[in-house]
């Protein structure tokens, strides 16, 4: 076998210049074509990466006000409970308020209305036992309606106080006598002396004729004052039973 190296050395140089050629107008294009498409491929692959990563930022933005909402949510509806309870509370206490004022005013009226029942009562009956009394003096002659009373009267103006019987008709000032009818000549002379012993002088007397005393005498003083009649002694029996009417439950 023989070797022509001159055709040898030919078809290296054909070799070496279509390797030259083809890495001068064909691989560095195609290189860069390459590198090209690849940093276009990495851009697009980081674009991804950060749109992914913004899309997983947006979710759990979403995720964590989705979250605040609930709680906010959950603390509204807490809050809103805690003050419809205590408006609840309010609202109890001032109906349970208004409710003991509403008993209270009640028994304050039923108290009040017995009261006056109490007192109306009596007056009807200090008004028929008057009637009674009058009807039954009626019965008995005129003079026992005034001479039955006289001692009653000089001892009642005895107990007075001392300062008080001092100022009972000085300066010949006539003590005012109120009596259920006028007096005769003989009644007024009594009246008179058994003041006068009581109080330790002489006296006058100004009789004042009140019916309503049935039968009595009183003295009408502005400082002094002696009841002895039967109208005195209704009033303080009226007046002991409207005191019991009063503490009876």
């Amino acid at each position: 076998m023989r070797i022509d190296w001159w055709t040898l050395g030919l078809q290296t140089i054909n070799v070496l210049v279509l390797v030259f050629i083809l890495s001068r107008f064909l691989f560095r294009p195609v290189a860069a074509m390459i590198e090209e498409r690849r940093a276009a491929a990495a851009k697009l692959l980081d674009d991804a990466r950060a749109a992914r990563a913004a899309v997983e930022a947006e979710r759990q933005g979403v995720a964590k006000q989705t979250a605040d909402l609930a709680q906010s949510r959950g603390e509204a509806m807490k809050a809103a409970a805690e003050q419809a309870e205590a408006e609840k509370r309010t609202i109890l206490a001032a109906a349970r308020a208004e409710a003991d004022r509403l008993r209270a005013a009640a028994a304050a009226d039923i108290a009040r209305d017995r009261r006056e029942a109490a007192a109306a009562a009596s007056d009807e009956a200090s008004r028929l036992a008057l009637d009674i009394a009058a009807r039954l003096l009626s019965r008995l002659p005129e003079e026992a309606r005034v001479t039955g009373f006289v001692e009653g009267l000089a001892k009642g103006a005895a107990d007075l106080p001392e300062s008080v019987r001092a100022t009972m008709g000085v300066n010949g000032t006539p003590i005012r006598l109120k009596v259920p009818r006028a007096l005769s000549a003989d009644e007024a002379q009594a009246c008179r002396e058994r003041l006068s012993q009581a109080l330790g002088r002489a006296v006058k007397i100004t009789p004042i004729v009140d019916p309503e005393l049935v039968a009595g005498l009183e003295i009408d003083m502005p400082h002094a004052a002696v009841r002895n009649s039967f109208r005195a002694d209704l009033d303080r029996i009226a007046a002991a039973l409207t005191q019991d009417g009063r503490q009876t439950p």
